[in-house]
């Protein structure tokens, strides 16, 4: 064991952004905002003594152990300092007013209707002070329009949601770091109207989005049919033209991470970049030899990705993959190693130090959790001798035989390093994902990202259309195989989180069966299972949205939402994460609850009933009555209510309850019922103050 750990010591560069990564995780798992002052100090005292040991002390282990100390309380340090630099106004409480601004850029649809981006001038009588930097809202199928325009609407404007669930995702974090400070939606379609030109910022930014949209446009009318949806995702970002259908179907057969562009789009571009201009270069023998070809490649390289960066419209997981691609080319053009553990390290490192909310995003987890194990892989496989002089068809078939086990064993790996955020994040499990993967991974590869990319680039000249054809052809192919999987038998599987503690263990057994060098490493196998293996908390009786105007119950494995079509989006968060399977209202099975135009009642799955008075009004005496007679448990949507007789004993939640709890789950104990509220879970922090529904 002592061999071994001393031959981690010249490895101590990978456990950097580890160090630095949980001091970030440390900082958003706090309840409470620390202040910035004591972190500063200790990261001060942290380096001073890392200073120290480094010039006295004759012990690596105590220097490196020092140093890992300083990047732990610089990752605390460095989540604070980003959320006081990304601060910015929040929409105050849901309200009916009218919005005036520039849209900038164009969302993915929710339920078949559009979504703007909206850099908003004018909110009904808030102040410019008061004005939030961007906000999403949602509008009507049928009003279409491009980044650039300047629109007036009316409609609801409210803070980002709360989750939709205790410990489910909070989307009002993202949301506050990518500076959206209010979401709604628009009654009727908006009009367009003349506004003061903007800042130069917003106009630089207006014009970038707007060529984009148009390049979509265009993209869209070559390819026609489905897979316009997805090549015009594949390459601007937008899912305008992305079906529902497909997006389900893709999700089901695990190649939703397709739509998204992160890093797989980012490697074919560049690597496909990269090898067509060596290529080129070595075919002219007098540029050769005047030229480093690898290194004018790398540069080449480095281009494009910083102009699919550009055109992508830079989220958060391409701009993160651009920096890690763009330090492999960087390690080429310092006649480094280009793809290592170690350039993985610091481009982990880089991207947390510049976005350390990157650490709780399930993206970031996913992309160098696979990355880490592809790239340990590489180093432990095993390199073949090749026989001299043996002939070409016999290379074939062995070079075909090698690439086929590669990808069986890159796909295999890499499915088992993401599935423990898969199952924990997302809750899905996709039984055949493996072999969708494996069909369509050289089809993306060589066929679909080349000729997307050659194809979008020739098209600001009108010359695309015959490459995107082609893309069209394999994005075809894609979907027929993507279709084949999601019909299957059993092709998703639901599966419940694990307690929070689960996802931490297991991405660091993860990484030490990836980083640690010799036999021990094995001991990460079992952490790296934490999540499959944890034993699943008690399911709760019932779940109830933050506004109380809707609720759900569970019947063994089957999940019911008490008002269908209400909160449909959190039911089916909260039932996902607790491994239901969510019937929303199938008139071909027995219902386990019954509703009026006041109130719904529900029997629980230990045969209590609930009873959820949903509309606004205040319940009067007679109805209040009525409804704690029927009920054991009682949730009013109204705020002022005062209980009358009938409810003594009773169980009740009032809407002044869940304006400062958010979203509940209510669970059985021997005493009585217990609630969970979902902004306990939160804490007190700037992105959860007063938010909007769920």
């Amino acid at each position: 064991m002592r061999v071994e750990a001393a031959a981690q010591v010249g490895r101590w560069m990978l456990g950097a952004p580890i160090a630095f990564g949980g001091g970030a995780s440390v900082y958003f798992s706090l309840k409470d905002e620390p202040a910035l002052g004591p972190l500063i100090f200790a990261v001060a005292c942290a380096a001073a003594l890392t200073v120290a040991a480094a010039r006295w002390s004759r012990s690596r282990a105590l220097i490196i152990l020092c140093l890992y100390v300083a990047l732990f309380a610089g990752g605390v340090a460095a989540g604070r300092i980003r959320t006081l630099r990304v601060a910015a106004p929040v929409a105050p409480l849901s309200q009916s007013t009218v919005v005036e601004g520039w849209v900038t850029d164009v969302a993915s649809a929710a339920s078949g209707r559009g979504r703007l981006v909206i850099a908003p001038v004018r909110i009904g009588r808030l102040s410019a002070g008061q004005l939030p930097n961007r906000i999403r809202v949602t509008v009507p199928a049928d009003f279409a329009t491009g980044p650039g325009r300047a629109v007036r609407l009316a409609g609801f404007i409210s803070p980002p949601p709360a989750p939709a669930s205790p410990g489910a995702y909070d989307f009002a974090r993202d949301e506050y770091f990518q500076g959206i400070g209010g979401v709604g939606f628009s009654r009727a379609s908006p009009e367009y109207i003349t506004l003061p030109a903007p800042p130069l910022a917003l106009r630089i930014e207006l014009a970038i989005n707007a060529a984009r949209w148009e390049l979509g446009r265009r993209i869209a009318a070559d390819m026609d049919g489905a897979s316009a949806g997805l090549g015009v995702a594949m390459i601007t970002g937008y899912q305008a033209w992305l079906s529902e259908d497909a997006q389900a179907s893709l999700r089901n057969s695990g190649l939703a991470h397709i739509i998204s562009i992160s890093g797989v789009h980012m490697a074919i571009v560049g690597g496909f970049t990269f090898l067509l201009v060596r290529l080129l270069v070595a075919a002219w023998p007098w540029l050769a030899l005047r030229v480093p070809g690898k290194k004018v490649a790398a540069a080449v390289g480095l281009t494009a990705i910083g102009l699919y960066l550009l055109v992508s419209g830079a989220p958060p997981p391409a701009q993160r993959s651009a920096i890690t691609a763009g330090l492999v080319f960087g390690a080429i053009l310092a006649d480094r190693r280009a793809i290592s553990l170690h350039v993985l390290a610091i481009a982990a490192l880089v991207i947390l130090v510049m976005q350390p909310e990157a650490i709780v995003q399930p993206g970031f987890q996913m992309s160098f959790a696979a990355t880490t194990a592809l790239v340990a892989l590489a180093e432990a496989w095993p390199k073949a001798v090749r026989p001299i002089n043996t002939p070409w068809p016999l290379r074939l078939l062995q070079d075909a035989w090698s690439w086929l086990w590669i990808s069986l064993g890159v796909s295999f790996v890499a499915g088992l390093a993401t599935g423990p955020f898969a199952m924990q994040d997302f809750n899905r499990v996709a039984l055949y994902g493996l072999g969708a993967n494996l069909v369509t991974e050289p089809l993306a590869t060589f066929v679909i990202m080349p000729a997307l990319a050659l194809g979008s680039l020739l098209e600001v000249v009108h010359l695309g259309g015959p490459l995107l054809k082609v893309a069209g052809w394999g994005i075809d192919a894609l979907y027929a195989v993507s279709d084949g999987c999601a019909r299957l038998p059993f092709a998703v599987w639901n599966v419940p989180s694990a307690p929070d503690a689960a996802l931490p263990i297991a991405f660091m057994g993860l990484l030490f069966l990836c980083l640690w060098r010799g036999p021990l490493r094995w001991l990460g196998l079992p952490l790296a299972l934490a999540v499959s293996l944890w034993p699943r908390p008690p399911a709760p009786e019932a779940w109830v949205s933050s506004d109380a105007a809707a609720a759900a119950v569970h019947d063994g494995r089957t999940a019911w939402l008490v008002r269908p079509k209400v909160k449909l989006f959190g039911a089916d968060i909260w039932s996902r994460r607790r491994g239901f399977d969510l019937e929303d209202d199938d008139p071909a099975r027995a219902r386990p609850f019954d509703c009026d135009r006041r109130m719904c009642g529900a029997r629980t799955a230990s045969g209590a009933r609930l009873v959820l008075w949903w509309i606004h009004r205040t319940p009067a005496g007679a109805e209040l009555d009525e409804v704690c007679r029927n009920a054991d448990i009682v949730v009013i949507r109204a705020t002022a209510v005062v209980p009358t007789a009938a409810c003594a004993g009773k169980f009740i939640l009032t809407g002044e309850q869940f304006a400062r709890g958010g979203s509940a789950e209510i669970y059985r104990q021997p005493q009585g019922w217990r609630v969970a509220w979902a902004q306990d879970s939160r804490g007190e922090r700037p992105w959860s103050g007063p938010s909007g529904g769920d």
